[in-house]
């Protein structure tokens, strides 16, 4: 989530390329970018532990016998986001990695936290967030470390879970599908970006909803999809398409929306529930059906191509957003090929 509290502007745009300046230097993107360093100074990762390069939402150990894949993610919030909405800070931390789990083909297993905090009752609202999401998603808090003698509250998260077939960002192909399935039962956690569907919903209903994104991986009807982040859907797809080494035009008109919530707000949103996959023709229809079954709303936005140059459309305009050879976003594209060890599994 790298959470920045994304407070609503008032910024309007009259054409697509004055939209596009204003995603390009939006926060939530601007956060996705700082990853490009961090990935030139550090590689990517061990060649032939993981079964994907870094830079997806989880990394993913293959088991010894061949049969799934051990995942693992790490969320931190800054700290402006834990000091304005502590208990909110305390139940995303199990939120945001669950759907990081589940992202990538996966169940979650279990969590652990890193809580510093001043020293009394401060930390309450941080526990008893993360005790709620806990209860709420079935995944427990095994363990974890705390500091109660800092001079702030900060909050990091890290959880294990499960796969049997992966869904990952380095799978898509040309010619697929872009897929947006986001849950819009919800509403804005005024006055941010934050589009909770999740508190105040049936546990029940969450936890089955997530079930979606393995059972599409195991059934093989898509092997590629990325949870949406504080980059909103159009950031998110950038990261997809970038690790896949793609482009792709992205129609703007076709992302499901809340009604009543203008364009500019809701591509900086991010939803509680909300996935982007790479679905090729054959598989379309059945993907869409498995959502919307469950009352999610879930529409192709866009179609995958080789160029690296992603664009987006509304109506009759055309602009290019990103063109990746001309620059990275998280530096997680052509140089993130799948390692031949990993290829086994």
């Amino acid at each position: 989530m790298n959470s920045a509290l994304n407070v609503v502007g008032h910024e309007t745009f009259e054409t697509l390329s004055a939209l596009i300046a204003l995603l390009r230097q939006s926060r939530g993107i601007a956060h996705k970018r700082d990853i490009d360093a961090v990935m030139r100074t550090l590689g990517v990762g061990a060649a032939g532990m993981t079964a994907v390069p870094v830079g997806d939402d989880c990394a993913a150990i293959p088991d010894a016998d061949g049969n799934g894949y051990l995942l693992f993610a790490i969320e931190g919030f800054i700290n402006e986001f834990v000091e304005k909405e502590p208990w909110f800070a305390g139940y995303c931390g199990v939120m945001v990695n669950v759907s990081d789990i589940y992202a990538m083909g996966g169940r979650p297993l279990a969590l652990v936290d890193a809580l510093w905090s001043r020293d009394g009752d401060a930390a309450q609202p941080i526990l008893q967030g993360l005790a709620a999401a806990s209860k709420i998603y079935n995944v427990p808090i095994v363990g974890g470390h705390s500091n109660r003698r800092n001079d702030r509250e900060q909050l990091s998260v890290a959880i294990i879970g499960r796969a049997k077939h992966l869904l990952t960002s380095f799978d898509a192909r040309p010619g697929q599908h872009l897929v947006a399935a986001i849950d819009l039962r919800g509403r804005f956690h005024e006055p941010y970006t934050y589009w909770d569907a999740s508190t105040g919903a049936p546990a029940d209903r969450l936890r089955d909803d997530l079930e979606l994104l393995p059972a599409i991986a195991e059934d093989g009807l898509s092997e590629a999809a990325k949870d949406i982040s504080m980059a909103g859907v159009v950031g998110t797809a950038l990261m997809l398409l970038e690790c896949s080494s793609l482009g792709a035009v992205i129609d703007l008109g076709a992302i499901p929306r809340p009604e009543g919530v203008p364009l500019q707000r809701w591509l900086a949103a991010f939803p509680s529930f909300g996935f982007l996959l790479s679905v090729t023709e054959a598989q379309l229809e059945k993907v869409i059906g498995r959502f919307t079954a469950r009352g999610i709303a879930c529409a192709a936005i866009g179609r995958t191509d080789d160029s690296q140059v992603v664009s987006l459309r509304r109506g009759a305009e055309i602009e290019i957003l990103w063109d990746f050879n001309q620059e990275p976003l998280i530096g997680c594209g052509p140089s993130g090929a799948r390692s031949p060890e990993a290829d086994h599994v």
